[in-house]
């Protein structure tokens, strides 16, 4: 069984990726589903302290990696501790879109609200910018999710059918 991370920013097709990958019969976990993330008001890391963010509920997600039900799992989310999972995933797929794709998702989109104020419009460019080249530096794969859904899908499965091998 693999088990891919698909990453990116808000915007990128994440959760509609998985979707049509749970439609295929696929197991599939949308972290931004309530009960797998939490919201810190004050974040500690080694070196700052962050303002507020979404994290992961570390015991929820370290189940669900433990659990095995002999099908690929495809988990999708973008939280700053995800990084402490990366070694439970065979593979770490970023998708990306160039800024005016993903804005105009954003504004035609009804499944999520977020991106639809300018402050966060603004917030997404300033996460393309400084998050984006970080999720780059370390993932295994990167898709160009400006191409149809049904390619960027196709990709997926054949990354959860061909998992790197852990040195």
């Amino acid at each position: 069984m693999s088990r891919i991370l698909v990453t990116g920013m808000s915007g990128t097709g994440k959760s509609s990726a998985l979707a049509e990958l749970g439609r295929r019969g696929y197991r599939v976990v949308d972290t931004d589903d309530p009960g797998w993330r939490e919201y810190r008001e004050h974040v500690e890391s080694s070196d700052e302290l962050h303002r507020g963010e979404w994290l992961w509920v570390e015991e929820k997600i370290t189940g669900l990696l433990d659990s095995d039900d002999g099908r690929s799992l495809f988990v999708q989310g973008c939280v700053r501790n995800q990084s402490k999972f990366y070694d439970r995933f065979n593979s770490v797929v970023l998708l990306s879109a160039p800024a005016d794709v993903i804005l105009d998702r954003i504004a035609r989109r009804t499944t999520n609200d977020y991106g639809k104020t300018p402050v966060e419009r603004a917030m997404i460019l300033d996460d393309l910018a400084t998050v984006e080249p970080l999720l780059r530096a370390s993932c295994t794969h990167e898709l160009d999710a400006s191409r149809p859904l049904d390619e960027v899908v196709a990709d997926l499965i054949a990354i959860a059918s061909h998992p790197l091998t852990k040195s």
